[in-house]
């Protein structure tokens, strides 16, 4: 058979997560792939446009996306999703499919789709029905979701990865910014875990004038006031003055305020500044297709 569209791909997915489980979305990708007896082929075919992602893969991860914004599944930890109890009662109901139509009986879907700040935690566009906009609208508002999703995707790939391999991206992101001069010398600032307090250490410059400390906390839960303090004293205990503290999670007001007021220099950075920045150094990612958008050029027109 071929590959089901992605409004038939949310009945078969809200079942799996119907056991109340936590779950993957590699491990639904697989089961529900099973379910509908996909061969090999239909597997592997990648979009028209990307020589990365599958067709499935991206069908079931809009599945996902539009149930989540409808309330039916929900994400209690990075990496994983589970099913909701509204979730639960549309099981309960018996439908024979859950698509769009389905999920326009619940305001939050209807007001995410529009891009509803109310409809979400982070911050959206401005309330726009969607046939209001211009095509050069539609193309920006689309590549913006894309992105959110992306990111959601690089912090469960990392949470599914061991703390060495997360202090080691640390590293590299760094130098992807442009500290610690080369791979070499970066290479002996890893492997440094429980050293006091320091994951790692990598140059501000070339030369090696100035060090900056690196603290990587693969965490689920938020982090709070007493890890900023422990990171500051092993700050002071290497006479250092400048220090990263990266998380996959989130830190608390409370943290936030007390590396301001630090003598130290300690930038904070969460999981989704962390995924906006390997996106933007293209750290754990590839372009998966390129579109050029054209306008008439009125100088070649001209006449004068």
């Amino acid at each position: 058979m071929a590959v089901p569209d992605f409004q038939s791909l949310m009945l078969p997915l809200l079942r799996l997560a119907g056991d109340g489980m936590d779950h993957t979305f590699k491990d639904a990708v697989e089961a529900i792939a099973i379910e509908f007896s996909l061969t090999p082929e239909e597997r592997n075919e990648l979009l028209p446009s990307s020589s990365r992602t599958t067709l499935f893969y991206n069908r079931l991860a809009w599945a996902k996306t539009h149930m989540t914004m409808a309330g039916l599944l929900q994400a209690p930890r990075r990496g994983v999703f589970c099913i909701t109890q509204r979730g639960r009662e549309l099981l309960v109901s018996q439908l024979a499919r859950i698509d769009m139509k389905t999920l326009q009986q619940f305001p939050e879907y209807e007001r995410a789709r529009r891009g509803d700040v109310s409809a979400s935690v982070e911050p959206a566009m401005p309330v726009v029905a969607f046939n209001e906009l211009t095509p050069e609208e539609s193309i920006e508002r689309a590549h913006l979701s894309l992105r959110k999703d992306l990111a959601r995707e690089l912090l469960e790939s990392i949470m599914q990865c061991s703390p060495a391999f997360f202090e080691l991206l640390i590293i590299k992101l760094m130098i992807k910014m442009g500290y610690g001069g080369s791979r070499e010398e970066a290479g002996k600032a890893v492997g440094r875990s429980g050293d006091g307090g320091i994951d790692g250490i990598i140059n501000e410059d070339r030369l090696g004038l100035d060090a900056i400390y690196l603290q990587a906390k693969r965490w689920e839960g938020v982090v709070g006031r007493p890890e900023i303090m422990k990171f500051v004293g092993a700050l002071a205990g290497q006479r250092a003055t400048k220090g990263v503290f990266i998380t996959t999670s989130w830190f608390t007001q409370d943290a936030k305020d007390y590396a301001l007021s630090s003598q130290y220099k300690v930038v904070l950075i969460d999981g989704e500044r962390l995924a906006d920045l390997m996106i933007e150094h293209d750290l754990g990612v590839s372009v998966a297709a390129t579109y050029q958008l054209k306008r008439i050029d009125s100088d070649f027109f001209s006449e004068e």
